[in-house]
């Protein structure tokens, strides 16, 4: 049986490993800068046409800074919501001043501006009798403009440079602080508002996490590969040889056979799985594979590091 020493590495002798090659499609500054635009921009007006369209007319609440903004405005003397969000982003702004990324605050003010602008500019009527189907149009439109914002180096402002402040200087995790203000918005609306409304919104809400998930992740989510194989020297080299992402050894024992097995783990996108599988199914359909989900993977050849 192979041992790990056995296994060649292309760089062994050759001083430290190359660069990887340039991802496909990779833009420049310009390029990139356009971009979380575009991005920007089609994801706050979708959450402009969810808040003017559906949640006022509904008198839906929402979850964030969006939802605080909207629980003022129902409340005399019914200031937009425009205003009211850009208001309450300018403290969260000062603090995040120096506790945040440049970039990313950069970016998430003009994030912020433009939510503002369309929230005051867009009045889409959105004619909807039902308020299930306001609560799932709702959020599909806010979870997928959000998801679109999240696409790009910044956000919206609002809870999201909130929760970074509060991980960078207490440690809390981001969906803690969306967990806490959320339920804190929600159960101030539950003292003004009928029921009914506020489980609607709590619909919405979720509809919304879920989409936003989908947009952001889409097919560049990570999922972690730990395949187990007599075979795992032709494996190892296999995947390595076929996928740019890699490979690791990490050595192990089979607790019946008593026998050195290492396993191989390796981190591929949605659209790289299927031929992984299919790769190891081809030199071992006997494999033990598991398939993982990952939180939150970076590096320098696959993942995408967090922007603050």
């Amino acid at each position: 049986m192979a041992n790990l020493e056995d296994i060649e590495s292309p760089a062994a002798d050759n001083g430290p490993p190359p660069e990887p090659p340039p991802r496909p499609g990779s833009m420049g500054p310009v390029g990139r800068a356009g971009l979380n635009l575009l991005l920007m921009l089609g994801g706050n007006l979708c959450a402009a046409v969810a808040v003017n369209g559906i949640l006022v007319p509904q008198g839906f609440l929402s979850g964030g800074f969006t939802g605080l903004a909207l629980l003022l405005y129902y409340l005399p003397p019914n200031l937009p919501v425009s205003l009211w969000y850009l208001v309450l982003n300018v403290p969260i702004f000062v603090l995040g001043w120096r506790m945040v990324g440049r970039r990313f605050f950069w970016w998430s003010l003009v994030g912020m501006g433009m939510l503002s602008l369309a929230l005051q500019v867009v009045k889409v009527p959105v004619i909807l009798m039902d308020p299930v189907a306001g609560a799932l149009l709702a959020g599909i439109l806010i979870g997928g403009g959000g998801g679109l914002v999240l696409r790009s180096q910044g956000s919206a402002g609002g809870l999201d440079i909130l929760s970074v402040i509060l991980m960078q200087r207490f440690s809390v995790r981001l969906g803690t602080t969306l967990l806490a203000f959320n339920v804190l918005v929600l159960g101030l609306g539950a003292l003004l508002f009928p029921l009914t409304k506020i489980m609607y919104t709590l619909a919405m809400i979720f509809v919304a996490a879920q989409v936003t998930n989908l947009v952001f992740n889409g097919l560049s989510q990570r999922k972690a590969v730990t395949i187990i194989s007599p075979h795992w020297a032709e494996l190892a080299q296999a995947i390595v040889a076929d996928s740019r992402a890699g490979a690791t050894l990490v050595p192990a024992k089979g607790a019946f056979s008593g026998q050195d097995e290492p396993m191989i783990y390796t981190v591929v996108n949605l659209r790289e799985l299927g031929r992984l599988k299919a790769l190891v199914n081809s030199l071992d359909p006997d494999a033990f594979v598991v398939v993982s989900d990952t939180l939150e993977v970076s590096g320098q050849r696959i993942g995408r590091a967090t922007p603050w």
